[in-house]
């Protein structure tokens, strides 16, 4: 029920964000019965494709708290929370970004994300299994990783991105069922839309927006190498590996981060042949080869 609430609370806000938006610019509807407006259409697709990347983008941390179940820690109660938030401390500044929110959220797997719309207002949270099964300079690499990604402003682009590709799958659908929608009435007089351009903008809209999430998936698998050199440089190359290792051995037990959070994880499910394209993390395999191959 939760989750439920969650994605309806977030496409309201982006149903009110865009409607907002496309009144401040002045933009009305993109279909007349002289048929497509291009330009209005474009702006349309692109209010609408940003929207929902921003508004993610801007609730990403109090969403990933809400769905890992995530404890931020205010004041260390142990020896473990205090080393985790040292740790935190000391790699952030090394990093040059601001001090992150720390926490923890309690799974059995091992894994560890970080999310936030500024990376001087970041959180880093670490799940309770890796903290009790990893050494502490595997768990230190882990952390580092994830202050890459922070660092490099990972989220910003990854959301940047998702707006394109929005954009474009919705404007390309709708041309599509306009043509369609054309060539279904064409002895017929124009007097606006009809069934067949909604219904074959919704389907051109589902299979556009399932190509193109190769496209963003190929982006995050970049962003993962780059984030593993930024753990490498920060914690120790051999530190690095050597996490990237134990989470190979751990590769048996399936991941159970929320599918919304999964692209944030350190780890995700393993995927094979054609479905490895719409996978958010390259092979683990392929990540410690390019972290060997930098000596």
């Amino acid at each position: 029920m939760k989750r439920i609430l969650l994605f309806l609370g977030t496409n309201l806000a982006v149903i009110a964000l865009a409607t907002i938006t496309l009144n401040i610019l002045g933009v009305g509807s993109y279909m007349s019965a002289k048929g497509l407006d291009l330009g209005s259409l474009l702006v349309f697709c692109a209010v609408f494709g940003f929207a929902g990347s921003f508004v993610s983008l801007f609730i990403s941390k109090w969403m990933a708290k809400m769905s890992t179940g995530t404890q931020i820690i205010e004041q260390p109660r142990n020896a473990q929370e205090r080393w985790l938030v040292d740790t935190v401390a000391e790699l952030s500044e090394k990093a040059g970004i601001g001090m992150p929110e720390v926490g923890i959220f309690p799974s059995p797997e091992s894994n560890a994300f970080a999310t936030g719309w500024n990376k001087n207002a970041a959180l880093v949270s670490v799940s309770q299994g890796l903290l009790e099964r990893f050494s502490p300079s595997e768990a230190r690499a882990v952390i580092g990783h994830e202050i890459g990604h922070v660092a490099n402003g990972d989220m910003v682009t990854l959301s940047l991105i998702q707006g394109v590709v929005n954009t474009f799958v919705m404007f390309f659908a709708r041309l599509i069922g306009y043509a369609v929608d054309s060539f279904l009435r064409k002895d017929e007089e124009n007097s606006g839309p009809g069934i067949g351009f909604y219904i074959t903008s919704f389907i051109a809209e589902i299979i556009l927006g399932f190509l193109a999430s190769a496209i963003v998936m190929w982006f995050s698998r970049q962003r993962e190498f780059r984030a593993d050199e930024a753990g490498a440089q920060l914690a120790g190359t051999g530190n690095m590996i050597a996490a990237l290792e134990r989470l190979r051995s751990e590769y048996e037990a399936p991941t159970v981060m929320p599918a919304t959070m999964s692209a944030f994880g350190i780890r995700s499910g393993l995927k094979e042949g054609l479905a490895a394209m719409f996978t958010s993390h390259p092979p683990l395999d392929q990540r410690i080869a390019a972290l060997q191959s930098r000596g």
